[in-house]
């Protein structure tokens, strides 16, 4: 054995990294596969996120368990389980019956279970098991640094999927890819066991050096350790996806930031993870401080500045449970409780917080958690400075944390506008003295606390006990009166749901992006023209119920909202009257648009309009060339298909574009630039509405005939879609975001 170590070494690290890839490449390529079925809410990723880790914590308790047994029966049993698994290939969703309303929480998950519970459970194996069968040659060395090289590998699988997969195969390709990886996978497991396979009866050190198995406490210890920053990472998605930016691409960065940190934590380089943990108390009061604060904005820093502290916190965390770690005879139990830990964390932040609260209060409770956790260097040492006996400093931290209640008081009266003055120098003040009381944990905690309730937390603490917000699968709603204005709005996270007037003239006037000259606006109001007085009208997404307004007697409106909270809120007269005042008798089915109106009888809509977006996240899967074929289904053969692709982040005329060239139809897109400067509408906004019809004839009806491209915002114009050359038109095969982005919007831009 002593001249074979260092092959061995290589082999071991690239098995580990194989399987973290692909283990970490199957969760984005999965979630895009079940996407005509799930639709694309964070609330979906973070379910997703859960069953991963399900599935994690079982693959570590089986390595945990083929443990007691001599590395050669290991082996048997784990590459005849891999051969087991090898029946879920090539990767595909299972066909299970779609869900009732209300049920998505739980259906995810069965789903993904049915899916890939088994590939994904043998596959997740590997990191603990490789690095037990490393350590059963006593010459090996230390094998957690092997945990390093497999977060490495998630790391690369998960990135490497937006940025090369998606954009490049059709998921049948990726599928049969991901199946040869999966074949390559076995050979190196396989080459593991052969190098291993004079193993001893089990891997771990010899009786004389063997250490005591951990006591409870330490093994409690490690699970709180793990659980928070794994919570704090579906938190942070949340927070950001639902009061900073809703951009869909932050939903991967967390996940991927604390891959990352586990990279740093348990690789060999100390130096990193100590300068980290040196920072991570002020990082927690700086960024942390604004944990509760529901109105940041859709500034790109704060979300960057969410997704800096997730990181530092995680490294500082993680860091600690290397420095924490057993010896080798203890590694799988480690990674077991590790791996608990994650579900602990994500059974928190994903299942149980969205039954407890009507806004993410699990992201400062989870902020407050890491304070508690986190190693607390004194960062400026005053009492030995001075020479003061710690009872006596502990009374100076006390008064310090009294005087930060003080300034916080301040902080909140100036927030709500009960007195003149800056927050500012009042939160300053806080951090300072956090910064003075690091040395007692007690005092630190406090002191964030206080930080977070002046720096808005107050406004948003009091606003669950107004009635006004209430929390769903799918998001956060507020309902908010702006008596100056004669407004009440509806917020999705920041972002404006839906407006209405309260002034009694005006309260039917259609608003936002549904104004008279905006393209629905136009359509809608030319319905009976277009289709007679019966004519018969499908609405994907229900919001405020704003379009109900534009119904006319004798219509036949059907409205699709999946969101059944969102069917309560417009319901309720005492919130929003469009749908009371308009249309009270107008049909709603709940549940995915797409499949709804699959369900639909062939031929019954003359119009169908597609306004689906929740904030800035496009529904891809209502935008494939299979989707586009369920509404022409649906549609009379003279129908319109309105769809709304006002978006910040994502310019999807060229998606529209392709479609419509495929099929033959005509389309055009009417680019409302909302009211003018000084206007009396301020409750109008901006918005593009794209009209695809199956014959110019029918176009020309709805448009007047279509204008050139530079009177795009002339009153009531509608123009050509702007196509690309060479797009691939988006099929559930195939569809990536990347060629659409704008991305100078994602760098600087902020929610309306």
């Amino acid at each position: 054995m002593t001249n074979t170590a260092s092959p061995r070494r290589w082999l071991f690290v690239l098995t580990i990294l194989v399987g973290s890839f692909l283990l970490f490449l199957v969760q984005p390529m999965v979630a895009r596969m079940v996407l005509p079925r799930l639709g694309g809410a964070p609330a979906v990723w973070n379910s997703a996120m859960l069953v991963y880790q399900a599935l994690l914590l079982g693959g570590y308790a089986y390595a945990h368990w083929l443990g007691r047994f001599a590395v050669r029966r290991q082996a048997m049993i784990h590459l005849a389980l891999f051969l087991v698994a090898a029946l879920w290939l090539p990767i595909g969703i299972a066909v299970i019956a779609p869900p009732g309303p209300g049920q998505e929480a739980l259906w995810v998950p069965l789903l993904l279970f049915a899916s890939i519970g088994p590939v994904f459970f043998v596959v997740s194996a590997q990191a603990p098991l490789m690095q037990r069968w490393f350590a059963a040659d006593p010459q090996a060395g230390d094998p957690y640094y092997l945990y390093a090289a497999s977060n490495l590998g998630s790391f690369a699988g998960l990135l490497s999927y937006p940025a090369l997969v998606e954009p490049n195969m059709p998921l049948a390709v990726q599928s049969w890819g991901w199946t040869g990886g999966y074949a390559l996978l076995l050979l190196l497991v396989a080459g593991a066991a052969a190098a291993r396979w004079r193993g001893g009866a089990e891997s771990h050190a010899p009786a004389e050096t063997a250490e005591p198995r951990p006591t409870l406490r330490r093994q409690l210890h490690w699970l709180l350790i793990a659980a928070v920053p794994s919570g704090l990472m579906l938190s942070t998605t949340t927070h950001l996806t639902t009061d900073i930016v809703a951009m869909p691409l932050l939903w991967v960065l967390p996940l991927g930031l604390y891959l990352l940190s586990f990279v740093i934590a348990f690789s060999r380089l100390e130096r990193p993870t100590e300068i980290v943990t040196l920072i991570a108390p002020v990082i927690l009061l700086a960024i942390g401080g604004l944990g509760l604060l529901s109105s940041g904005g859709g500034s790109m820093t704060v979300a960057l500045a969410s997704l800096a502290m997730l990181f530092i916190v995680a490294v500082a965390l993680h860091g600690y449970l290397y420095f924490l770690r057993p010896a080798p005879q203890h590694l799988t139990l480690f990674y077991l409780l590790m791996s608990a830990g994650g579900v602990l964390g994500g059974l928190f932040a994903a299942l149980v917080a969205p039954l407890l609260f009507d806004w993410v209060y699990e992201h400062p409770l989870l902020i407050l958690a890491a304070a508690m956790l986190l190693p607390l260097p004194a960062l400026l040492p005053w009492d030995k400075w001075l020479g003061l006996e710690a009872r006596t400093a502990g009374g100076i931290a006390a008064l310090l944390v009294a005087l930060a209640a003080f300034a916080a008081w301040h902080m909140v009266d100036n927030w709500a506008g009960r007195a003149d003055g800056d927050v500012a120098p009042w939160g300053i003040a806080i951090f300072v003295i956090g910064i003075l009381v690091t040395g007692w944990r007690w005092a630190y905690v406090a002191v964030l606390a206080l930080l977070m309730i002046g720096v808005g937390g107050w406004d948003t603490i009091q606003e669950s006990f107004t009635g006004a917000r209430v929390r769903s699968y799918f998001g956060v709603y507020t309902v908010t009166d702006y008596p100056h204005a004669n407004q009440r709005r509806l917020a999705h996270g920041t972002t404006l749901h839906g407006l209405q007037r309260t002034d009694a003239a005006r309260r039917r006037d259609p608003t936002t992006y549904y104004g008279p000259q905006s393209g629905v606006g136009l359509t809608l109001a030319q319905a009976e023209a277009l289709a007679g007085p019966n004519a018969a009208i499908g609405i994907v997404g229900l919001g405020a119920g704003t379009l109900a307004c534009y119904r006319r007697p004798g219509q036949d409106w059907t409205i699709f909202e999946i969101d059944p909270v969102m069917i309560d809120i417009a319901r309720d007269p005492e919130k929003f009257t469009f749908l009371s005042d308009c249309a009270p008798d107008a049909a709603i089915v709940i549940g995915d648009a797409r499949l709804q109106l699959a369900s639909q009888p062939p031929g019954r809509f003359d119009i169908v309009v597609i306004d689906a977006f929740s904030s800035d996240a496009i529904p891809l899967h209502l935008l494939t060339s299979e989707a586009i074929g369920i509404y022409a289904r649906a549609m009379k053969p003279g129908g319109i298909l309105l769809v709304h692709i006002s978006n910040r982040f994502f310019g999807l005329e060229p998606v529209l574009a392709a479609e419509a060239k495929a099929r033959g139809w005509s389309a055009a897109i009417r680019m409302d630039p909302g009211p003018a400067s000084g206007s009396d509408y301020d409750d109008l906004t901006a918005s593009n509405w794209v009209a695809l019809t199956a014959t110019p004839a029918r176009m020309r009806q709805l448009t007047g005939g279509v204008r050139p491209r530079d009177q795009a915002f002339a009153e009531g114009a509608w123009v050509p879609l702007e196509a690309r050359a060479g797009f691939e038109r988006w099929t559930d095969d195939y569809a990536s975001t990347l060629p659409v982005l704008i991305w100078k919007n994602i760098i600087g831009g902020r929610d309306e």
